[in-house]
């Protein structure tokens, strides 16, 4: 069973935003508390998390294109084949349907209330919630776990003179976990959640490296 501490992934390091995201998540459970999507806003206590990994797309689909790969993650496994890739373009619809919104929804249905695993993506979080809250009325909701802050600390533990913030890639390769030269969002999203399961559900890693 995964406990979380609800809240963003990188703002509870800095007091004041954290404390704001923190009141603004408990006015919106509130308000849909009795809604659809009530549920979302509800602890989870299960044994499954939700790797997300998020790009702009303007070197992947598209020019500003918001791109991201859901998979899920099931105890110790990471099931790659359960997984949701979509793509929101640069802004939102003005004055007319917004197109995206069926995507969204379904981006909403299958994270549900299962705890978060990114890697350092806050700013790519903030453009999703962009999208999210003028339709739905609330920020993605869920608990979020940072993994390069968790591989920072193991990483300072091990090394203290490194101060600098890891890479995916450095990290993936440090802990001998594969991820491809050329990788996709999936690529990314599995090693994040590998990553996440090597940093605190197994025994202390073997490092590679100085």
């Amino acid at each position: 069973m995964y406990r979380v501490a609800p809240g963003p992934a990188n703002d509870r390091y800095r007091p004041g935003a954290w404390m704001f995201k923190v009141l603004r998540r408990v006015v919106d459970r509130r308000r849909h508390a009795d809604s659809q999507y009530g549920w979302l806003f509800q602890p989870y206590m299960g044994d499954e998390m939700v790797a997300l990994a998020l790009a702009d797309g303007a070197a992947r689909d598209g020019p500003g294109a918001l791109v991201m790969v859901a998979v899920c993650v099931q105890g110790d496994q990471v099931q790659a084949h359960d997984a949701l890739a979509l793509s929101l373009p640069a802004d939102r619809a003005e004055g007319r349907e917004d197109p995206s919104g069926e995507a969204l929804e379904g981006l909403l249905n299958f994270v549900g209330n299962r705890p978060l695993v990114i890697w350092s993506q806050q700013p790519e979080l903030n453009r999703l919630n962009h999208w999210l809250r003028p339709r739905f009325g609330f920020d993605l909701p869920n608990a979020t776990v940072d993994v390069a802050h968790l591989y920072q600390r193991r990483q300072h533990y091990w090394h203290p003179q490194l101060e600098r913030r890891p890479r995916l890639a450095e990290a993936a390769q440090r802990l001998g976990i594969a991820l491809p030269e050329s990788r996709t969002l999936r690529d990314e999203a599995v090693a994040t959640a590998r990553l996440y399961l090597d940093l605190v559900h197994r025994e202390v890693p073997r490092w590679r490296g100085g």
